[in-house]
């Protein structure tokens, strides 16, 4: 796959992972708390992405069992949990810090896969991640209006949806070198669904899914903002590595922006807009910083041999 396409793939599985809020919002008025919303998206996702190999592709349903750990690992430990601790950070300190929190993802990414996968933490990685976190905290306003007094359980489940959102690079590329990315994407959506189904207690909302328009967003939720998203993001995971598709997944909090002022009017500042725009330099230092360092490298040992 040439390198272009899979940068595309990242991108593309990022973006629509910021489309999540369309579906959310709208389940949101049924009644459904965060919890709950995050039990349909992995269950309706589970069950839609199995019914879809069944009928067209079988052999991508066979895994070893031995490689069940890997699995456990993208779809329990780091897609349920850092749902879980990205919605309690919303519930203690709101949207704001919870996103800034939650992108701290591509720093554990990057330490992570030092010492996991020997990637080299490079001045063009390390100049992304320092452009990616001040854009995205511009993004979402935290600041220059930001506050100092920030409760310590909203810092430590912050610290941890980083953690765990940043697992699904270091679990994925493991198996993304084994299997097809839909195996990846359907085991982590069964065994997240799995264990969501008793966490959830989706049971005690049976009534609000007599509502056309609940299972119209699960099955949106489910699709785009997940199946899709999810696939195209392992699909490029196999030939990038996990600290540069980390950074460039930071579109997904622009592109989750860019929505709420289109659809839901929500305000747009200047700095988000500012914000915004670092957050497109951060990816383009991604996919060319160590190559522009590098030159500028070469002229200057060639300045000094002349």
């Amino acid at each position: 796959m040439p390198a272009r396409l899979a940068y595309l793939l990242v991108l593309a599985g990022a973006a629509l992972w910021g489309t999540t809020g369309l579906f959310v919002q709208n389940l949101y008025t049924y009644g459904f708390t965060p919890w709950e919303v995050v039990g349909i998206r992995l269950i309706f996702s589970a069950v839609i992405i199995t019914l879809f190999l069944s009928i067209v592709e079988r052999s991508l349903l066979r895994i070893r069992w031995q490689d069940l750990p890997l699995f456990v690992g993208t779809g329990i430990i780091s897609i349920a949990f850092f749902n879980f601790f990205f919605f309690s950070v919303m519930e203690v300190s709101g949207i704001s810090l919870a996103v800034v929190m939650l992108y701290t993802g591509p720093l554990f990414v990057a330490v992570i896969a030092k010492f996991v996968f020997k990637e080299t933490l490079t001045a063009g990685k390390i100049a992304a991640l320092v452009i990616m976190i001040t854009g995205c905290m511009y993004a979402v306003g935290l600041i220059p209006l930001g506050s100092d007094s920030i409760a310590a359980a909203a810092v430590l489940f912050g610290i941890a949806s980083g953690f765990f959102y940043a697992l699904y690079s270091i679990f994925g590329k493991f198996l993304s070198s084994r299997y097809h990315p839909l195996t990846i994407t359907t085991y982590s959506m069964i065994l997240g669904g799995l264990f969501l189904l008793p966490a959830s207690r989706l049971w005690e909302k049976a009534e609000a899914f007599t509502e056309p328009g609940v299972w119209w967003n699960g099955i949106g939720l489910a699709v785009a903002a997940t199946t899709v998203a999810y696939v195209a993001y392992t699909a490029g995971l196999t030939h990038v590595e996990s600290s540069r598709a980390s950074i460039l997944s930071i579109i997904e909090p622009v592109v989750a922006i860019i929505i709420g002022v289109a659809v839901f009017g929500d305000s747009f500042t200047l700095w988000q807009t500012f914000g915004i725009v670092l957050v497109f330099v951060a990816i383009i230092a991604t996919v060319y910083g160590d190559t522009l360092v590098g030159r500028i490298m070469g002229k200057a040992s060639l300045n000094r041999q002349s």
